[in-house]
């Protein structure tokens, strides 16, 4: 019998503490044992997890008002730049801003210690950041300028918002220059010297939805540690799905996903700042999304295999600064995690950029989640486009 669900069923089923959760992982295993349909019919949600470097994130912040008040125009935290063009005591810090004295890439490769990323992994921890401000005053807003000590818990609002997250799938990186080079999937040695991948495969979130059928606006997702939600499409949210040479899928290609929190109820375990060695700053990012298991064929993609997904294969070296289309082939995760991969008839030693066993431990966290009861699932008001919407990225000249 084919098994049509429900969110609402779902979430019943949660509240009685009846729910049948399983990871990623755990449902790859129980398909094989028991097939796809016994399989729909007995479990209700299939988490996911990802651990990985994700720039595109930042944090709004409201500081409250000072007394007399200001209106703050140039915004410092720890001496990073936030943006301040937003109301008086409002700015976004960026994850890769870097702090002002930063000598960057002058000495290259820049070591890029300390930006936004950092900002935000201190004030989750619990640190004091300075906060420095100014302003030209006004008859409203007359002082010119403050600096304190304060702490996340000072802070009136702080939203973690993450313009471009959670990227389905990213290019597997190599080098086919005669010269070493730093980038944001790390260092690349020359002429194939080691390969660097950046998903966390069988347990990615949108790998394992690929055409989208379950994530939109309003989907609650694990994030940070906390509870957050997707908004909107990431920026470059071009979803596609990769294709064998006789045109067959095989797996999703570019979708992102926008997502916001309480930084507030996160956890610096789960935000990290990171440092690209000739690069520049990152916040490592966790999130996890739950996939209700609404029928056969959204478990049918949930269980896929680290053999059955895959990561096309760029050249960092030259085709890809240069903005130049193709690829060097794909390769599955499966390949990718046994340790080497054979590039052009060459061994070529791999590494993941994210964390594969914080993956494993964020799907394990949003299991016990569901199960105790703690984390109903968003219901989308509108699912985000899929690869049928045919999305294509524009470019400048």
């Amino acid at each position: 019998m084919s098994i049509q669900r429900t969110y609402k069923e779902i979430n019943d089923r949660i509240k009685k503490g009846q729910a049948v959760v399983l990871t990623a992982e755990e449902v790859i295993e129980r398909v094989k044992d028991k097939g796809i349909t016994k399989t729909a019919q007995e479990v209700d949600v299939v988490t996911t997890g990802t651990f990985s470097p994700m720039c595109s994130s930042g944090v709004f912040l409201n500081f409250g008002h000072t007394k007399p008040r200001i209106r703050m125009s140039k915004v410092w935290l720890n001496n990073v730049p936030a943006y301040a063009g937003i109301a008086a005591v409002d700015a976004f810090l960026g994850a890769t801003e870097l702090a002002e004295q930063d000598p960057r890439n002058s000495k290259y490769p820049g070591e890029f210690r300390y930006g936004g990323s950092h900002v935000i992994e201190d004030l989750v921890a619990g640190k004091t950041v300075r906060l420095r401000a100014g302003s030209y005053g006004t008859d409203c807003y007359p002082r010119k300028e403050v600096e304190t000590d304060i702490t996340l818990q000072d802070i009136n609002e702080a939203i973690l918002f993450n313009p471009r997250n959670c990227y389905q799938n990213y290019n597997c990186a190599v080098n086919l220059s005669d010269k070493t080079i730093h980038t944001y999937m790390g260092t690349l040695k020359p002429n194939l010297g080691n390969a660097h991948y950046a998903t966390s495969g069988q347990l990615s979130p949108l790998l394992k939805d690929p055409h989208l059928k379950t994530i939109g606006i309003g989907t609650r997702i694990f994030l940070g540690g906390g509870i957050g939600y997707v908004v909107w499409n990431g920026t470059q949210h071009f979803p596609a799905m990769l294709k064998d040479k006789d045109g067959k899928e095989l797996t999703g290609a570019g979708g992102t996903l926008s997502v916001l929190g309480d930084l507030k109820q996160m956890n610096p375990r789960w935000l990290v700042g990171t440092s690209f060695r000739g690069y520049g700053t990152t916040l490592t990012v966790g999130i996890g999304l739950p996939i209700p298991i609404l029928n056969e064929e959204i478990l049918a993609y949930a269980a896929k295999t680290d053999e059955e997904l895959y990561a096309p294969i760029m050249d960092y070296g030259k085709a890809y600064p240069q903005g130049e289309g193709g690829n060097l082939g794909l390769v599955s995760y499966a390949q990718l995690k046994k340790g080497s991969i054979t590039i052009q008839g060459k061994e070529v030693p791999t590494a993941p950029v994210s964390s594969y066993p914080r993956a494993r431990e964020i799907s394990y966290t949003l299991k016990q989640w569901i199960e105790k009861g703690n984390f109903l699932l968003g219901e989308p008001s509108q699912l985000l486009p899929g690869p049928e919407a045919g999305l294509q990225g524009k470019a400048l000249s």
